[in-house]
C-alpha cells in the first residue's frame, strides 16, 4: 500500500469519526433539549400549582371574611330590632304606669280597691296576725276599710278575723312627683307580711302591673310587632 492509499484510508477514517462525533453531538443536543423542555414544563406546572393554591387560599379567606361580616351585620340588625321592640314595650309600660296614678285619684273606687287588695293579700298569707304597709297618704283610707276587709276575709276563709297592724313608722314610697323623678315611688296599693317577716305579699299597683306585663309580654309583642316577635 502506497502513501496515497494510506492517506486516503486515513481521511476516510477521519470522516467516519467526525460523522460519528457529529451524530453523537446531535443526539446529546436533542436529549438535552428534551430534558430542558421537560424540566421547564415541570417548573411551569409547579408554579401554576402554587399560584392556584395561593388563589384558592385567598379566595377562602375572602369568603370567610364575608361570612363573618355578614354574621356581624345580621347580629347587629337583630340587636337593633330587639332594642326597638323593648323600647316599644317599655314605652307602653310607662304609659300604663302613668295611668295608674289616675286610679288613686278616684277616691271611692280607690277605697274599694284598697279593701279588695287587703282581702286578697290576707287570703294569700292566711296568717292570724299580719303587718300592713301603705303609702303615708293612704293610711287614713286604709284604716277606714280595715274592719270591713278583715270581716270579708274571715267569711271567705272561714276563720276568725286576723289582727292587722298598720305600720306607722315605715311607709311605701309616695307617688312620683314628676316625669323627671328617678327616686323610688309607688302608685298605690298595700304590702302585707307575716309578723316574723318571712312571708310577704306585695300587692301594690306597680307590682301588679309588673306581673301583668310579664304574663302578657308574649301577647303584647305579638300584637304590637307581629308573630315573628312573639
Amino acid at each position: 500500500m502506497n502513501d496515497a492509499d494510506v492517506s486516503k484510508q486515513i481521511q476516510q477514517m477521519v470522516r467516519f469519526i467526525r460523522q460519528e462525533a457529529e451524530e453523537k453531538a446531535n443526539e446529546i443536543s436533542v436529549s438535552a433539549e428534551e430534558e430542558f423542555n421537560i424540566e421547564k414544563l415541570q417548573l411551569v406546572e409547579a408554579e401554576k400549582k402554587k399560584i392556584r393554591q395561593e388563589y384558592d387560599r385567598k379566595t377562602k379567606q375572602v369568603e370567610v371574611r364575608k361570612k363573618i361580616e355578614y354574621s356581624m351585620q345580621l347580629n347587629a340588625s337583630r340587636i337593633q330590632v330587639l332594642q326597638a321592640q323593648d323600647d316599644v314595650v317599655n314605652a307602653m309600660k310607662d304609659v300604663a304606669g302613668k295611668e295608674l296614678l289616675n286610679v288613686a285619684n278616684a277616691k271611692n273606687a280607690y277605697k274599694k280597691l284598697l279593701k279588695d287588695l287587703i282581702v286578697q293579700s290576707l287570703l294569700r298569707l292566711k296568717e292570724p296576725s299580719v303587718l300592713l304597709r301603705c303609702r303615708e297618704i293612704d293610711v287614713g283610707m286604709v284604716q277606714s276599710v280595715l274592719e270591713e276587709a278583715k270581716q270579708e276575709y274571715a267569711g271567705k276563709a272561714k276563720v276568725q278575723a286576723p289582727k292587722i297592724t298598720v305600720d306607722g313608722r315605715v311607709h311605701l314610697p309616695p307617688p312620683p312627683t314628676s316625669e323627671e323623678s328617678h327616686g323610688p315611688s309607688c302608685s298605690g296599693g298595700v304590702v302585707l307580711a307575716s309578723q316574723d317577716g318571712k312571708i310577704v305579699c306585695e300587692n301594690t299597683l306597680d307590682a301588679r302591673l309588673d306581673v301583668v306585663f310579664r304574663q302578657k309580654l308574649p301577647e303584647i309583642r305579638k300584637s304590637l310587632l307581629g308573630k315573628t316577635s312573639a
